[in-house]
């Protein structure tokens, strides 16, 4: 069975993830929870983590992060992976789940179309404003390339949207393929191409 692994990039915008969640096992991160039970979060940044655990969501459903809060029914991440960022962990996290096909929807690493913060929840709180620079994305590649290393036999491919930065690091790794969101949609609309 595929799995989805989203990150926040803009080039995820129209993807319905109740859509997704039909078809598989969805990974996500940080305030995807606000709209969302997804069948694993992860959030490493302190205060969000804590607001997710303290809303309840971490009792019911399952959440990972670095320090989880006695008794709200967080887990602590995997130690392998413990350094790593929100979307990195969460690609880990469904590898480790042993699916063989994860798809990597809004793993945009830079920035808009205007060269500014590339984030869904840009405005929000526990956020930059849409107006900011760019997070900086090199660690995140490193720790892709490597959970791709860690992984040899899981198939990994990257949604392509509009927003959605080359990345050259990528194009050695013989397990991490490139997928244009046209081509995307049209798998998810007819699941058996999944």
């Amino acid at each position: 069975m595929a799995a989805f692994v989203l990150g926040n990039g803009n080039s995820r915008q129209d993807i319905d993830i109740d859509h997704l969640l039909t078809l598989g096992p969805v990974y996500a991160c940080n305030a995807v929870y606000r709209t969302h039970a997804v069948t694993a979060l992860i959030a490493t940044d302190r205060p969000i983590a804590t607001e997710i655990q303290n809303s309840g969501y971490a009792r019911n459903n399952r959440f990972y992060t670095r320090r989880p809060m006695p008794g709200l029914g967080g887990q602590t991440v995997p130690k392998e992976y413990f350094g790593y960022s929100s979307g990195p962990i969460a690609t880990a996290v469904a590898a480790m789940d042993q699916h063989h096909r994860i798809y990597l929807l809004g793993f945009d690493l830079g920035p808009n179309s205007d060269g500014r913060f590339n984030n869904l929840f840009a405005d929000t709180e526990f956020y930059k404003t849409s107006n900011s620079t760019p997070t900086f994305t090199g660690n995140w590649v490193k720790q892709i390339s490597k959970i791709c290393a860690d992984f040899p036999s899981v198939e990994f491919i990257r949604v392509f949207g509009s927003t959605t930065a080359i990345v050259p690091q990528f194009d050695n790794i013989k397990n991490l393929a490139r997928m244009e969101i046209s081509e995307f949609m049209a798998r998810i609309n007819n699941p058996k191409d999944l």
